[in-house]
């Protein structure tokens, strides 16, 4: 018995195979549907992969906290402080509570405060943050001015004092000096690493990771900061310092 599979008779008594095969518009359809897939498949995954550095920036902010509130807990309550009017700067705090937060090496300063050796940023580099290995020595986190210097001071304080010369004297403050900690920022991302805008914190632009003083984490944007001492949504400056509310 013959086969007969694949294959039929043409009248004229030739015998055809007949193969499976895509036309060349059933390839271009094909095509045309993995490419709308991929257009509506790829905006989604960069959502997925922003959400998940925005949430290991949230985790790093949260272990930055925890270090501030043992440093304070060591210190009778006293929030860092050893006189530097700079200290508010991530290359400058991050030496007082180093030993609260794991590093994989051992981190050494060098002359220069805002340099390091031997260091591994760990929780200290937001993974959203493009410049900070390259302009801050691998540092994304601010720390308010508001917590070594006097209320009324900061209501003095121009945003020239926190980067020039500062003639103002620092001092040690408490987290009890705090009158409401869950609206007064402690520490929060210098960039706004997570928006389209990337920008500091002298800037109504942009959204950012911020951490209060009562441990709490939150993702806000600039514009539900209220208005510092020199009229900027900067936790440095809040009015009435840590007196005062950097959101309602």
């Amino acid at each position: 018995m013959k086969e007969e599979h694949n294959s039929f008779i043409i009248p004229q008594g030739r015998r055809v195979s007949v193969t499976s095969a895509f036309t060349l518009i059933e390839l271009l359809v094909v095509i045309a549907i993995i490419v709308l897939l991929a257009a509506m498949l790829l905006p989604a995954l960069s959502r997925a992969k922003s959400t998940a550095r925005r949430t290991a920036c949230a985790s790093n902010l949260r272990q930055i906290q925890m270090a501030f509130m043992l440093y304070a807990s060591d210190h009778e309550d006293r929030l860092p402080n050893n006189g530097d009017p700079f200290l508010w700067m991530g290359r400058r705090w991050r030496w007082l509570v180093q030993p609260h937060l794991g590093f994989s090496g051992s981190m050494s300063q060098t002359n220069n405060p805002n340099v390091s050796t031997n260091f591994s940023p760990g929780t200290l580099a937001c993974p959203a943050d493009p410049s900070a290995r390259t302009n801050y020595d691998s540092t994304s986190y601010g720390y308010t001015a508001s917590s070594y210097f006097p209320d009324s001071t900061i209501n003095q304080m121009t945003l020239s004092s926190l980067y020039q010369e500062n003639p103002f004297p620092c001092v040690s403050r408490k987290i009890s000096d705090a009158r409401y900690p869950a609206q007064k920022g402690l520490t929060a991302e210098w960039l706004s690493a997570h928006a389209d805008a990337m920008v500091g914190w002298w800037d109504w632009r942009g959204e950012r990771q911020y951490g209060f003083l009562d441990g709490h984490v939150a993702y806000l944007s600039a514009s539900k900061i209220n208005p510092a001492a020199n009229n900027l949504p900067d936790i440095n400056l809040t009015r009435d310092g840590l007196s005062g509310r950097d959101v309602q």
